[in-house]
């Protein structure tokens, strides 16, 4: 009988260190539920809609639409060479990956509080499983891209295979944010009413639809403290050739967003034993 007990399989429940980063072991060890989350996560975001998928191409080209017409044709800002509205959807291509997964991330736990309540699984995996409708999202965007810049007789440098690049960079900011948003929302639920001004906010004092030579020299002290704004830029360069962002703004933008990943992540770690019981 003693034999039996000893080959039965066990699992050892020890408590995480305060401060420790996300356990990647731990992590891998539930990637299944992660595709499976992922996978809902998709099946849920266009069900009982009437267009379905075909958001994913008419949300951003109305974006672009309204952005092109209040910054290209009310305030007649320059394109840097491009049409207006090419130049507002490369823009906008950049900002909807960085928003929608900022958004579905903050609200991951609370939209799941059933699981985080009764199911024992790496939290993480909630605002983690979010990035892979929002890469489903951009690559059929980065399609209508492809189109626009044909149509609008813009050719492309070698930058363009940089673009993964700043992909990674967008989701780990909006992750690093994502992760604080969605632990401070468990217990404090005024988070998901601040957030959509934040980030609405956050998208006029983005270079989305403008360039940053058309920001006044007297804001740009304030305004070059945004992280967004030189992976933005650089967004921009890799999809049109335009001009390329400083390196000083592109090397602030990779370490802010490293840098809120990382703490993110850690401050996730730190409360998420607490999640089940004030959720």
């Amino acid at each position: 009988m003693s034999d039996i007990a000893e080959r039965r399989p066990h699992l050892i429940i020890r408590p995480k260190a305060r401060w420790s980063l996300f356990h990647l072991g731990e992590l891998w060890e539930f990637r299944d539920l992660l595709v499976t989350f992922a996978g809902r996560d998709v099946r849920l975001r266009y069900r009982q809609t009437a267009l379905g998928v075909i958001w994913v191409v008419v949300q951003p080209l109305l974006a672009a639409g309204i952005l092109s017409f209040v910054f290209g044709s009310v305030a007649d800002l320059p394109s840097e060479g491009v049409p207006y509205f090419v130049f507002a959807y490369a823009g906008t291509l950049a900002w909807t990956a960085f928003s929608s997964t900022l958004t579905k991330a903050s609200g991951s736990l609370v939209g799941n509080a059933a699981l985080v309540s009764k199911v024992f699984f790496p939290r993480m995996l909630l605002p983690l499983s979010v990035v892979g409708s929002t890469l489903l999202d951009f690559a059929v965007a980065l399609v209508v891209m492809a189109v626009l810049v044909v149509v609008g007789g813009v050719t492309p440098g070698v930058a363009i295979v940089l673009v993964p690049v700043w992909l990674l960079l967008v989701l780990l900011l909006a992750l690093g944010v994502g992760f604080l948003a969605s632990s401070l929302m468990v217990r404090y639920r005024d988070v998901q009413y601040v957030l959509p001004v934040a980030i609405q906010f956050a998208l006029f004092a983005s270079p989305v639809a403008y360039a940053v030579d058309a920001v006044p020299e007297s804001a740009r002290p304030f305004f070059d403290l945004n992280p967004l704004v030189g992976v933005l830029e650089a967004f921009r360069w890799s999809l049109l050739d335009v001009d390329a962002p400083s390196a000083g703004a592109l090397a602030y933008s990779a370490i802010a967003a490293v840098v809120l990943f990382v703490v993110g992540a850690a401050w996730f770690t730190r409360v998420e034993r607490q999640f089940a019981d004030v959720i």
